[in-house]
């Protein structure tokens, strides 16, 4: 093989990726097909090979990059490439290292080696700049970063969930049960806790909303805090608790830890999985008993997705107000329907009338968070519960978002709008001290 350098056997060529002015530059290499072949030996020998402890793993590196590129003169820029490939498939998560390292990202989601997704902005688009090898390629990058957190995954186990240590959720799931082969979904974790302020700022809610949500929230209304996946339920929840009292016992229950109270009487719960012995399995609904018994101010869970929804209505019935959750629906009245069916779940002889009365008395605020088709998330309904009508939980807006187009761009017109007349739950509110937000309805 006659020498020639990196540069030109492979063309590197600058790439730039732009979404709503965060751009991330890149360096990727034409001739594709040649980097495959020479990254399919060094992950072949890494498989292949032991793997020396921290200590020796520059020299092990090196040794590799010789090894393996024989025939090519490096040049300093092009080896260091070379060297994070290496160093990321042996320490890091392989190939989308760079890609979890990216603050603008805020999905990962691999369908394939070559079919690669990230969200930035809210919108999906598909990412040119990273790939694995093959299917094993990306079981073994799954199996390397669930290995250290006590989970594993192959054909007897092939789904898994789980949290990284950076708090951000990581899905799996592999042959027999995905037909199209591995598939793995990163929702990052925010480092930067977000404030109102920051919501106002996205246009996420008005002020009016945000004072609103703010008293209601310090005279211990139970919310709960609607939407569908990716809309910022949990976002909007993280906020929310942000105006909780420094002299409230907070219980937080979650599958995986995302709640950063800033409190100091706040007690974290999570939930746990079965061993491999098949016992041991702690639930949402265990947690919700159990921190019955903590005697809390206040309750926080995550996300009510099954049974424990009856438990999360009896302790909002039985004194203890300003709970606050969320749940997956399309709109608050699909919200309601959602309890009731988690409720009916138990299979307890309770008349669905009872039911229906039981969520009545314990939820006073639905707050519907959307994404929208051009990414962006808003607030677009905050509801209250007015009472029983026809045998039916009946609700009332009290702020709501309108679309009203959308432009060339894909960006969505629209305006919030509010309806003057006080609801219910500002008598409430105002009982309770909180008399500041007289204005927003006069």
């Amino acid at each position: 093989m006659s020498t020639k350098s990196l540069t030109e056997a492979f063309e590197v060529k600058p790439k730039t990726f732009s979404s709503n002015n965060v751009v991330a530059d890149y360096d990727i290499f034409a001739n594709k097909s040649l980097l495959e072949e020479l990254r399919t030996k060094i992950v072949q020998n890494l498989v292949e090979e032991s793997i020396p402890n921290n200590e020796l793993l520059e020299d092990y590196i090196n040794n590799e990059i010789d090894e393996t590129l024989v025939g090519y003169d490096l040049s300093m820029l092009e080896r260091r490439y070379i060297f994070n490939l290496i160093q990321n498939e042996i320490t890091g998560y392989g190939p989308i290292t760079p890609l979890l390292k990216d603050n603008a990202i805020t999905e990962i989601m691999v369908n394939a080696p070559n079919e690669i997704y990230v969200e930035i902005d809210g919108k999906i688009v598909k990412d040119e700049t990273v790939s694995f090898i093959n299917d094993k390629h990306i079981i073994r990058t799954i199996q390397r970063i669930v290995q250290p957190l006590g989970r594993t995954i192959d054909s007897a186990n092939p789904m898994v969930d789980a949290r990284l240590r950076d708090g951000s959720r990581l899905n799996a799931i592999i042959p027999p049960l995905s037909l199209k082969g591995p598939v793995l979904t990163i929702r990052k974790f925010n480092k930067k806790l977000e404030s109102i302020d920051d919501l106002l700022r996205r246009g996420t809610l008005t002020v009016n909303m945000a004072r609103f949500l703010e008293a209601a929230v310090k005279a211990k209304l139970n919310i709960v805090i609607s939407g569908g996946t990716g809309s910022g339920k949990t976002t909007l929840l993280n906020i929310l608790s942000g105006f909780l009292g420094e002299d409230e016992r907070i219980i937080t229950i979650e599958d995986a830890a995302e709640l950063k109270l800033h409190q100091p009487h706040v007690i974290s719960l999570e939930t746990r999985l079965v061993n491999y012995e098949g016992e041991g399995e702690v639930t949402i609904r265990d947690l919700v008993i159990n921190s019955l018994r903590m005697r809390p101010d206040r309750i926080i869970v995550g996300e009510v997705r099954g049974k424990e929804a009856f438990d999360m209505m009896q302790a909002m019935n039985t004194g203890h107000e300003g709970s606050l959750t969320t749940l997956h629906a399309n709109n608050p009245v699909d919200a309601l329907d959602r309890l009731e069916t988690m409720i009916l779940m138990n299979e307890m002889e309770i008349p669905v009338s009872a039911i229906r009365n039981y969520i009545e008395n314990a939820i006073d605020l639905i707050v519907q968070v959307d994404r929208l088709s051009d990414g962006k998330r808003k607030v677009t309904s905050i509801s209250e519960v007015v009472g029983m009508k026809d045998e039916r939980i009946t609700i009332k807006e009290i702020f709501t978002f309108k679309q009203t187009g959308v432009l060339d761009d894909g960006s969505v017109m629209g305006e919030f709008g509010i309806y003057k007349k006080k609801p219910l739950v500002y008598d409430k509110i105002v009982r309770k001290g909180f008399t500041e937000i007289k204005d927003i309805f006069e």
